[in-house]
């Protein structure tokens, strides 16, 4: 339905009208959702079966947008280099878990693009004089689609001249018809309000359209394409090793479901996992949880370490490591505990906790698609382990349809 529209259900079908009692016809739109996806599955909450339904998610995203190692959306995308070209700016805009899945994107865009690129919470878009202009894309990331701040945002960046295109879960969603253009996450319905594999889906959704963009742009070398490429398709049977390693990560979650608060920590692509994580936690079990760039401790966030407020650390081996094996050592001697997510293969991270999530080595812009996933084990975990309502939280609902 649109906007000042009626609907009149029976037998025969449903009738459109508006307010003054013009019928409006519509056009029908499959969803290839089967009943079978709204069913738990043997699993005691929906949210850990989307947990474990994260590899499929992936492969099903790159399927028919990925081959021989190459990213190709033109059958989504009608653009052209010379289209491109006249894009010196991306906007992305989203809110809560979309927010932090457009900052993935802005950073591995970073390493392999050369745009301006900014990423903005919906409900302040709107609110701030953006230049937004024809030299600008502006990509609106939103779940359900029917996210009120990020709809508006939408219409003013079209107001304004701006190229806009939508990445949504649903087809035929208020934002997808209005914006026209748009990557659709064939995640499946998702009924766990705490989102989980919508966000690996937009991540790779949009992993893809950095990397096209910059083919387009003529800035991506074509090493560095079919690196990442390659390294996002052995991502389903890398998420698969971790669920496999569930035991492990829950009863490191049994360890910590008493304390008071979590801090979160990581450098560069391990920051927005962290922020992730955080929100996870804190959507699902009530625990206070806070996420910070690691270099960012001591402006403030060092004050609240205590032996009763454990540190997660995201700990990638790479060129940021010792830098953040420098925070947990501050963290350390604060005397808070450490959970460190680290490097299969970091024969060194023993020696900072005793309590570590090993994943699996990946290329270091895809590190966030291996780090989520233990954390969102994690938080449901603790979740669980303090007895509370994890699938329909207090206070949240799965589409936030008003400012």
């Amino acid at each position: 339905m649109d906007d000042d529209e009626i609907a009149m259900i029976s037998k025969e079908g449903c009738i459109f009208y508006d307010f003054d009692g013009n019928r409006h016809e519509k056009e029908s739109m499959h969803l290839d959702w089967e009943a079978a996806m709204t069913s738990r599955g043997g699993y005691p909450h929906f949210m850990l079966k989307e947990i474990h339904e994260q590899p499929d998610v992936v492969a099903h995203t790159l399927l028919g947008r990925v081959a021989s190692n190459s990213v190709d959306l033109s059958h989504e995308l009608a653009w052209t280099p010379e289209q491109i070209s006249g894009w010196k700016k991306i906007h992305f805009v989203a809110c809560g878990t979309s927010h932090y899945a457009t900052m993935v994107a802005a950073r591995i865009m970073e390493e392999v693009g050369n745009f301006e690129i900014r990423t903005e919470v919906a409900s302040e878009y709107r609110y701030r004089n953006i230049p937004i202009g024809p030299d600008t894309l502006a990509v609106f990331v939103s779940q359900s689609g029917e996210t009120a701040d990020t709809l508006h945002a939408a219409r003013l960046a079209k107001a304004k001249g701006a190229k806009c295109l939508v990445v949504t879960n649903v087809r035929g969603s208020t934002i997808h018809r209005e914006v026209e253009e748009g990557l659709i996450t064939p995640a499946g319905p998702e009924i766990g309000v705490a989102a989980t594999k919508t966000f690996m889906a937009q991540i790779t959704v949009l992993t893809l359209l950095g990397l096209y963009l910059s083919k387009l742009k003529n800035d991506l070398c074509p090493e560095t394409e079919q690196r990442i490429v390659a390294a996002l398709m052995d991502i389903p049977a890398k998420l698969a090793s971790i669920l496999d390693r569930e035991k492990e990560i829950e009863a490191v979650a049994r360890n910590f479901a008493d304390a008071r608060g979590f801090f979160f920590i990581g450098r560069g692509l391990a920051y927005p996992p962290a922020l992730e994580g955080a929100l996870k936690l804190k959507e699902i079990s009530y625990l206070h949880a806070e996420a910070y760039p690691a270099g960012e401790m001591k402006h403030g966030p060092i004050a609240l370490l205590d032996k009763d407020l454990p540190v997660v650390a995201l700990v990638p081996k790479n060129d940021l490591w010792e830098k953040t094996i420098s925070n947990i050592e501050e963290s350390m001697a604060r005397n808070s505990p450490i959970i460190a997510v680290a490097t299969e293969g970091d024969s060194d991270i023993g020696h900072y906790s005793k309590n570590v999530i090993f994943t699996p080595e990946t290329e270091p812009e895809l590190f966030p698609f291996i780090a989520v996933l233990p954390l969102q084990l994690f938080a449901y975990y603790i979740a669980r382990q303090r007895g509370c309502d994890i699938d329909m939280p207090r206070n949240l609902a799965k589409s936030v349809t008003v400012e």
